[in-house]
């Protein structure tokens, strides 16, 4: 009998022992996940501008590296409430096209080159799918959190100027991609994700989703 009691105790000690193990698994896995506002939480507790060299690098492709590490929702909407803007801004010329290139998709260029190919027709019906996903993104993000998009950052302004979404039809994105400044890389940053993301959906780009 009491081999038979202490058997159930060391069952029941080992059943306890693996629950703590998932559950400190769990809280792990949580907490070491990147999310939007532990990036908005670092952006706001650094100052770019008081760092140099070395530390200044570092701590810009730490920024990078959050920000590839945000789910596909989560990155969407750091884009959408310009969070790393107060660092572009401080950014060289430089430092801005090295973070773009840093951040931008895998295969995005490729995405571009098969964009370029398609018919003129599916050109402008994939840009208006990707504007109008990022529209209803937007507006996701603005029910979710009334009052906060707009105070942080213009999330209410539309996805792409008019001049610049009119530039993209017209020049074609290839080209106007090649010759735009970092800033402008920057703008278009979010429709070249959604337009990779629209092209994948309707099978006409196979690319590698992440960075």
């Amino acid at each position: 009998m009491r081999q038979q009691s202490r058997s159930i105790i060391l069952a029941v000690t080992a059943l306890v022992l693996v629950w703590l193990l998932a559950w400190a698994g769990y809280i792990l896995a949580k907490n070491s996940k990147m999310t939007a506002e532990k990036l908005r939480a670092y952006v706001e507790s650094t100052n770019l501008s008081k760092l140099r060299g070395a530390e200044r690098a570092k701590a810009i492709q730490k920024l990078a590296d959050k920000l590839n590490a945000l789910s596909a929702e989560e990155r969407r909407r750091m884009r959408m409430e310009k969070m790393a803007g107060r660092w572009f801004e401080e950014m060289t010329e430089e430092e801005k096209a090295a973070f773009i290139d840093a951040t931008m998709p895998t295969g995005f260029k490729q995405m571009i080159t098969a964009f370029e190919q398609l018919p003129e027709d599916k050109r402008r019906k994939t840009i208006d799918d990707a504007m109008t996903r990022l529209r209803e993104a937007r507006e996701k993000i603005t029910a979710g959190e009334p009052g906060q998009i707009s105070q942080r950052g213009g999330t209410n302004a539309p996805p792409m100027s008019k001049d610049l979404e009119e530039k993209v039809r017209t020049i074609g994105l290839k080209t106007f991609y090649s010759q735009s400044s970092a800033q402008t890389k920057a703008e278009l940053a979010p429709v070249l994700e959604e337009l990779q993301n629209v092209m994948r959906a309707g099978g006409t780009f196979r690319g590698r989703r992440g960075n």
